[in-house]
């Protein structure tokens, strides 16, 4: 019995344990130069909730591509240099500055090689089934967001919750991730097309 015991012990010791949020994020953006994923992004404001879905695209750094395809389609493209938002139905163009927009959105503060790091305070938020949770608050007042959480599991991000001046509410789902594919590099360029209003944003 006390053989079957240790055995027991020594089998739970050596079992992969799952690493604190803060430690998976470390290794999330070392490990991850380039991502695809699919994702669902419900926002919720007052007295409304709505719910998209699409396709998201990362190259590290500053690079990234996030595209809605239900109910509408939007493409959001960082090139490096210029973030571009392309608004499909209202065949308008927003054109800003990228430095300025890195952490405005969820796809511009994943693709920043350590904006989560260099601009938020980190802290553990334990665990919720297999997902272990951080929380981070910013540094600064005026950032975009007053509080984000992150959820990793097996050192992927599969959920991200963002709290915004406003008090309105974003979670989002990724699923179908794909670390470091192959990427062609015209998804991360964008030319509006002709036609449309393009203008500058703050």
């Amino acid at each position: 019995m006390k053989k079957f015991a240790l055995a027991m012990l020594a089998t739970v010791l050596t079992l992969p344990v799952q690493a604190a949020a803060i430690a998976q994020l470390k290794a999330f953006v070392n490990d991850t130069k380039t991502l695809s994923a699919s994702f669902t992004q419900v926002v919720s404001a007052k007295n409304k909730k709505e719910e998209v879905a699409g396709q998201l695209e990362i190259s590290r750094p500053g690079k990234f591509r996030w595209s809605y395809n239900k109910p509408y389609e939007q493409l959001i493209v960082g090139d490096g240099k210029t973030l571009w938002i392309y608004d499909k139905d209202l065949a308008q163009v927003t054109r800003k500055n990228l430095d300025g927009a890195l952490g405005s959105s969820p796809a511009a503060l994943l693709a920043g090689n350590n904006a989560i790091e260099r601009d938020y305070i980190l802290k553990e938020a334990g665990k919720q089934g297999d997902v272990e949770w951080l929380s981070a608050s910013p540094k600064k007042q005026d950032n975009t967001f007053n509080a984000i959480r992150m959820g990793f599991s097996n050192k992927m991000l599969v959920e991200m919750e963002l709290t915004d001046s406003f008090g309105n509410n974003t979670r989002i789902r990724f699923a179908n991730q794909q670390k470091n594919p192959a990427l062609a590099t015209s998804h991360f360029s964008f030319t509006p097309p002709k036609g449309v209003d393009v203008v500058s944003g703050d």
